[in-house]
């Protein structure tokens, strides 16, 4: 299938390697909100424009991907190609293992060397980046991101837009609320609440901030 990446930055390029280390869709060009990458050419595929051009790219590309790191603002484009008719394909790195059971949504990112266990369940949006471990029966709800290196034993919950930094560690049968954040290389022995940061070993909340205004959120569909 021929397919956009909306997205043109770090992630983007991700993306773009995975997709065609892949080879199941053929990515015809990005779109990206910075003006100033409008008209780039990024490892051979040109940033077409912004994401108001969707209408005009429908006969150019049936399907899509988001591929922008911002974890709420993934959500957000991912609705809006919904609403204009694509269809949101998934990227999973040839070299990553996924077992046969386990369940990925749509746009979700399987970057090289991660590991997704039997029985697990990856929402939307979700990026597992390189050498992430989501073991048997974790639950990775929409828009999550699970960092590179970062470690989910058996049964572990991760709550929408959360983010799990980068080589950090999570035992067996927690939860990680919604819009939480484990610091880089934390080790998570009890349950984080939501829209709170924990950091440390063991890690312990240092900061909870309120739940953000959907107001916000809907602005930046704009941009």
């Amino acid at each position: 299938m021929d397919i956009l990446i909306v997205g043109a930055g770090g992630h983007g390029k991700v993306v773009l390697d995975i997709i065609r280390s892949a080879g199941q869709h053929r990515p015809v060009g990005f779109l990206d909100a910075d003006p100033g990458r409008i008209g780039a050419n990024i490892h051979g595929l040109d940033v077409l424009g912004q994401i108001n051009l969707l209408p005009k790219l429908k006969s150019k590309a049936r399907g899509a991907i988001v591929a922008i790191g911002d974890n709420r603002t993934r959500l957000i484009y991912a609705e809006k190609l919904r609403q204009e008719g694509f269809e949101l394909v998934s990227a999973v790195h040839p070299r990553a293992t996924v077992a046969s059971t386990a369940k990925l949504g749509t746009s979700v990112v399987v970057s090289a060397g991660a590991v997704v266990g039997a029985d697990a369940a990856i929402e939307d949006c979700v990026i597992v980046n390189s050498l992430a471990i989501v073991e048997h029966e974790c639950h990775i709800a929409k828009g999550a991101h699970i960092c590179p290196a970062a470690a989910l034993a058996g049964r572990v919950s991760i709550g929408e837009t959360a983010f799990i930094g980068l080589g950090s560690r999570i035992i067996q049968c927690l939860s990680v609320g919604r819009g939480a954040v484990v610091g880089a290389g934390a080790v998570v022995i009890a349950d984080v609440p939501d829209f709170s940061t924990v950091v440390g070993v063991p890690a312990r909340v240092i900061k909870t901030a309120p739940p953000p205004q959907d107001a916000a959120t809907l602005q930046l569909c704009k941009n």
